[in-house]
């Protein structure tokens, strides 16, 4: 079976700032790209494998809720959070044990989204 989740396009206010905040965050590039007139910050993957890009949109299209994205942090879930710190956004929740699917922790990255750090291991 293929990935069932194979995109994201993250909407972003400020398209400089989130890609600084997920580069930090992510502890990887997050390439800026232009194609005529678009841009668009691309996630760091590898090969095929599912990614996704951050992508310029209007305030109003930043929800509050809806979807919450895992992104994976593998071992370093408290450095990931340290480095969203950084950047002084919300911490909606600290990091908290999922039995045996990980730890997360949630937060708003620079642009109002929601996502999910994510570790298998502290």
């Amino acid at each position: 079976m293929d990935n069932q989740i194979v995109w994201v396009d993250i909407p972003v206010i400020d398209l400089d700032r989130a890609i600084s905040f997920y580069s930090a965050v992510l502890a990887a590039e997050v390439k800026k790209e232009v194609f005529e007139n678009f841009r668009f910050g691309l996630l760091p993957h590898s090969h095929t494998n599912v990614s996704g890009c951050l992508i310029e949109s209007p305030a109003e299209h930043i929800a509050p809720f809806g979807p919450l994205l895992y992104f994976n942090v593998e071992g370093r879930l408290d450095d990931a959070v340290a480095q969203a710190k950084t950047f002084d956004v919300d911490i909606i929740e600290e990091k908290f044990k999922m039995g045996e699917h990980g730890i997360r922790a949630v937060v708003r990255d620079t642009e109002g989204n929601r996502i999910a750090l994510h570790s298998t291991v502290s």
